[in-house]
């Protein structure tokens, strides 16, 4: 790796990691787009990289993970019984979406982040709160396995789709959002051992870098986890003296321009 791709890492890191501890938002957002650009600048196999940067990202959100979810059961804010019943199946999603990934079209890759990535955008600039009066009863059981597949294909931590679901169980605020955390560090592991395994029976040109582990490229998982565990407690403490609504509608543009950057390298 060259010195100025290793500097990109290292700032993406940072970024990432002060967004986490700031904003409360998973890096997956930033992450993919980023990472995208830079395997395709580098050439590292560019085409799988959008795969590899999906790889990459998740399991670099593990180190942000595990910190949140600790720090919300010091607080004591996790409902165990709903990660006890949800996270068996959160994993069997994680796992079992990961063995499609190496089979997905980049593009098709490429347009369904993008998407998916526009409409938590929507709702970061609108700061809409996620309460609901309505009641679900779709069992953990099965919120967890849909929760697990679809954060594994986007490879974010699964806060979006984990906290209004514990809510609209019944579920106060501050509870959801902790055991959504509890909830984001199995999924974080379990999709990277996914995309670790299905990359490295799949693809063919990825057994010849060293560096890369099926669709994880290792050196930028140690930079970015590195860079992230440092600028993280910087971000938590200036969460109390920056606006940090304001800040959530400008990351809401930047998710957006990030995504639509991305799909322009993959389709041109």
């Amino acid at each position: 790796m060259t010195t100025e791709f290793i500097l990109q890492l290292s700032l993406l890191g940072i970024v990432v990691g002060f967004a986490a501890g700031l904003l409360g938002v998973g890096g997956g957002g930033i992450l993919v787009p980023m990472l995208t650009t830079l395997f395709l600048s580098a050439d590292i196999v560019p085409s799988h990289a959008v795969h590899l940067a999906l790889g990459t990202s998740m399991a670099s959100i593990i180190t942000t993970t595990l910190s949140s979810a600790f720090s919300h059961y010091k607080n004591h804010n996790v409902d165990w019984t709903y990660v006890k019943a949800m996270v068996p199946l959160i994993i069997v999603g994680a796992i079992s979406i990961s063995f499609l990934v190496p089979f997905i079209n980049t593009t098709f890759l490429a347009i369904f982040f993008s998407l998916f990535m526009f409409s938590i955008s929507i709702k970061l600039f609108f700061n809409k709160q996620q309460v609901t009066a309505k009641r679900t009863k779709l069992p953990p059981q099965l919120a967890g396995l849909g929760i697990g597949s679809v954060s594994t294909l986007v490879a974010i931590g699964g806060a979006v789709l984990s906290v209004p679901y514990l809510m609209s169980r019944g579920l106060e605020m501050r509870s959801a959002i902790g055991s959504s955390a509890a909830i984001g560090f199995p999924i974080a592991i379990s999709g990277t051992i996914g995309y670790a395994i299905n990359g490295h029976i799949s693809v063919e040109e990825l057994a010849n870098n060293q560096a890369i582990v099926g669709f994880v490229h290792i050196p930028s998982v140690i930079i970015i986890s590195i860079c992230g565990v440092i600028m993280a407690p910087v971000g938590v403490k200036l969460s109390t003296k920056l606006p940090v609504k304001v800040l959530k509608k400008i990351f809401a543009v930047l998710l957006v321009g990030l995504s639509i950057k991305m799909l322009m390298n993959v389709l041109l």
